[in-house]
């Protein structure tokens, strides 16, 4: 074999087989869980409650159900993968009711799939699924920017692991933006009324139409005894879905934290950053983040915290509240109820009886 016919081969096996970063999708094999690895009692709000990059979007159903980060240990290749176990039955479905598993991707990790500024390559989407009986689901490639275009595939997922594909074609009339917004969704409908199942499916972009979104699909929420399984999530360039993607945790963990941190403390008195009193009750301080977020981060805070200056702790008596934030750094303010303090540095900690206090920083899209 010449060299040049070597080169054409070895270009070929490259391109069929998409070699390096080609998964689009974060957390495809479930293996992050930074809020938690269960919760239960989840259908009257929508949010991320386990599994990261991972959004639990619901409404207008009584179904209620369990999220949690599943142990497989009969698909080869996985450990993991987010089960929905329904706990309350909702057999009267209204129109207006959807429950749909929603990974949200930003416009910079989309340029892959461009053909040019108006149309789109032809794109594949993977995944593994098991449920405890036959289910009929829906997947959807949905654009949310002003271009507002979908196409879905429905797939009756069996009571043993199978791999499901969704292969959708080059298109025009497309744009994805190179930004940080929120530029697909990657769902997975698993209820819905009349409103979202009432129409036809499109295998191919069509102008967002409500009706043609998830027909077809049955209910998670038909009984309690329903549950379903999924992992290997994998959206990538091309109309063949080629071997799941895995990156080592570090590496998932890594990009999971672009839109989601967490600091918990592990035991009592575990302190979180340095920090100065700047007035008699005002103390402030820097707080470095595991690396750069999405856009600025928003906190929010669970359990009990102290100020230790000099000898003894300071109950707060508000905070801790963001005093200004970059994608990189917070600087997080608290109120202590002591005076005359003015000048003296210490350290933000968890209390002495909150060994599980924790700080989220958010950044979803």
């Amino acid at each position: 074999m010449t060299k040049a016919a070597e080169l054409a081969k070895m270009g070929e096996v490259l391109t069929n087989s998409q070699i390096g970063r080609k998964n689009i999708v974060i957390n495809g094999a479930m293996q992050v869980a930074q809020r938690a690895t269960s919760a239960t009692g989840l259908g009257a709000s929508s949010g991320y409650f386990t599994l990261d990059r991972f959004d639990m979007t619901i409404d207008n159903t009584a179904g209620r159900y369990t999220a949690s980060q599943s142990a497989v240990t009969d698909l080869e290749g996985f450990s993991n993968a987010l089960k929905i176990d329904c706990t309350t039955a909702d057999t009267s479905v209204a129109a207006n009711e959807f429950f749909i598993i929603q990974s949200h991707i930003e416009g910079f990790d989309l340029q892959q799939l461009k053909a040019t500024s108006t149309s789109t390559r032809a794109m594949t989407l993977s995944f593994y699924a098991k449920s405890d009986a036959s289910r009929a689901i829906a997947t959807e490639l949905r654009l949310s920017n002003g271009t507002n275009r979908q196409a879905s595939k429905l797939h009756t997922i069996g009571t043993s692991w199978a791999r499901y594909t969704f292969t959708v074609p080059a298109s025009s009339s497309m744009q994805i933006d190179n930004d940080n917004s929120n530029e697909m969704q990657v769902n997975f409908w698993l209820h819905g009324g009349s409103d979202f199942t009432g129409g036809t499916l499109s295998a191919t972009f069509e102008s967002s139409t409500s009706g043609n979104r998830a027909a077809g699909i049955g209910s998670v929420f038909a009984s309690t005894d329903n549950e379903i399984e999924i992992t290997g999530v994998q959206l990538e360039v091309g109309s063949v879905a080629t071997p799941f993607e895995h990156r080592s945790f570090g590496e998932e963990l890594a990009l999971c934290q672009r839109y989601y941190q967490k600091w918990l403390a592990d035991t009592a008195n575990d302190s979180m950053f340095t920090g100065a009193m700047i007035s008699d009750t005002q103390f402030i301080g820097d707080y470095f983040l595991k690396t750069s977020m999405r856009a600025v981060p928003t906190i929010a805070s669970t359990g009990t915290f102290a100020v230790r200056l000099k000898t003894s702790d300071r109950a707060l008596a508000t905070g801790p509240t963001l005093n200004r934030a970059t994608p990189d750094t917070v600087q997080i303010a608290v109120t202590i109820a002591d005076n005359n303090e003015s000048g003296f540095a210490g350290f933000f900690k968890c209390a002495n009886s909150d060994d599980d206090a924790f700080i989220e920083f958010i950044g979803e899209l």
